[in-house]
């Protein structure tokens, strides 16, 4: 393996196969990784691009951040050229952190006189015009992310989101300034340490990555991810005396990966916890088309009525595959929530760790999941550790198979991505022989 032209840490398992996507899209050899693996495995000569998915999103800022660097370091350790810490497009966190404190400790880390804050994905609706985060054209603090049950977004303003949880300040970009490229740290005000460009169109990703390409740190969601990608594709080809192509090499995300599907696609589990809007759609859209699914409740979860063990038996007769979710709309989370947050929390997703192990351990060979946390406890419970990354189901969702298990198809999507009819989508890719 050569020199890594990026190593980035994702604060979620769904954020990281969504960093991993788009740099495959962009032609790029990306392996991902769930934590920091105790041994690194051999990987292939050309792979270019680690991807480590963390945890740490919602837990104290002091563990984030000691989690969060040690994940760094081993990436400068396998010969990470440049750092990037990926959070999600519509900047979850609190006012504590945990954004602001991680990217602190690394700019502290290494020294670093500033970075840039990312977050757009305009492909998904996620944009920054003016300093500002919309959410399909809707001010992030007036979208369905003010009602998220861990992390209420209500601030829009990029700048001040980042100075709630961090020692330093931060500064728009214009499209004007942005020009003076990666020197304009050398001229920042004293304390600003944080940039915020402007990325409401998808040629701007390539843009900032053009500018900003070269600091050793950067931080953002995927969009900026893949513009990265592509720009080393360009790089790459230059060095090889080939011709760039403009926007990069948009090579069928499949042929930069290892996985290799089932051969008669096997029985699949979908599961969901989100509870936001467009995963509420996609519960609808599947139920509407006469899937089987079937809804667990907190409330009968803790009173015995429903366990893990009973909703694997429905699903052991519902057919090939079938959706088990505990996603609530706003009044029914705020009904359910009145038995304590944490331990509605910490119910539902160990009921969801269990059924995804129930399933693997049953010879099932498709998991899809919806929602970060959801997500975080499939793979915790399924234990895998690297990942090869295949096509996607949406942007920034794609198969992943596992290294130790080449005819397991893994997909984990984040609550706010993929179409309408997502389930459906990705219960046929998985299961394409």
């Amino acid at each position: 393996m050569k020199e890594l032209f990026l190593g980035v840490v994702a604060d979620d398992f769904t954020g990281a196969s969504d960093a991993a996507s788009f740099l495959v899209q962009a032609g790029v050899r990306t392996v991902m990784f769930s934590g920091v693996p105790e041994v690194l495995p051999e990987l292939e000569e050309d792979t270019a691009a680690v991807v480590v998915a963390m945890k740490t999103r919602t837990i104290p800022a002091e563990e984030a951040v000691k989690e969060m660097l040690a994940a760094f370091r081993w990436l400068k350790e396998i010969g990470a050229k440049q750092l990037y810490f990926k959070y999600c497009a519509t900047f979850d966190s609190t006012a504590k952190g945990n954004i602001g404190p991680v990217a602190d400790a690394v700019l502290e880390e290494w020294k670093l006189p500033c970075t840039i804050l990312c977050p757009a994905l305009p492909v998904n609706g996620r944009t920054v015009r003016d300093g500002k985060l919309y959410v399909n054209g809707v001010l992030l603090s007036e979208s369905h992310m003010k009602n998220h049950p861990l992390t209420p977004m209500t601030e829009s303003d990029v700048t001040k989101l980042i100075e709630m949880q961090s020692k330093y300040r931060a500064e728009k970009i214009s499209a004007e300034k942005m020009l003076e490229g990666g020197g304009i740290c050398a001229g920042l005000p004293d304390g600003v340490k944080y940039l915020v460009p402007e990325f409401y169109e998808e040629q701007h990703g390539d843009f900032i990555a053009d500018i900003f390409g070269d600091l050793p740190f950067l931080t953002g969601g995927s969009g900026l991810c893949g513009a990265l990608g592509r720009r080393y594709m360009r790089q790459k080809k230059t060095a090889e005396n080939e011709v760039p192509q403009a926007g990069g090499d948009m090579q069928d995300p499949a042929d930069s990966s290892k996985a290799a599907p089932g051969k008669d696609g096997g029985k699949a589990l979908l599961l969901a916890g989100s509870c936001s809007r467009i995963t509420l759609e996609q519960i609808a859209d599947y139920k509407a088309k006469g899937y089987p699914s079937l809804q667990i409740l907190p409330e009968k979860l803790l009173s015995g009525e429903q366990s893990a063990d009973s909703a694997f038996a429905w699903a052991r007769e519902a057919g090939s595959g079938a959706l088990i979710y505990s996603s609530q709309t706003p009044e029914e989370m705020r009904a359910s929530q009145a038995l304590g947050q944490e331990k509605v929390a910490e119910t539902i997703e160990k009921t969801m760790s269990e059924l995804a192990r129930m399933a693997v351990d049953s010879g099932w060979t498709r998991i899809i999941s919806a929602g970060g946390e959801t997500s975080g406890a499939v793979t915790r419970a399924l234990r895998y550790t690297a990942f090869y990354i295949g096509k996607s189901a949406a942007p920034g969702v794609p198969v992943m198979t596992p290294v130790e298990r080449p005819e397991l198809r893994i997909v984990l999507k984040s609550g706010g991505f993929g179409q309408t009819d997502f389930f459906e989508r990705a219960e046929k890719l998985t299961g394409e022989g």
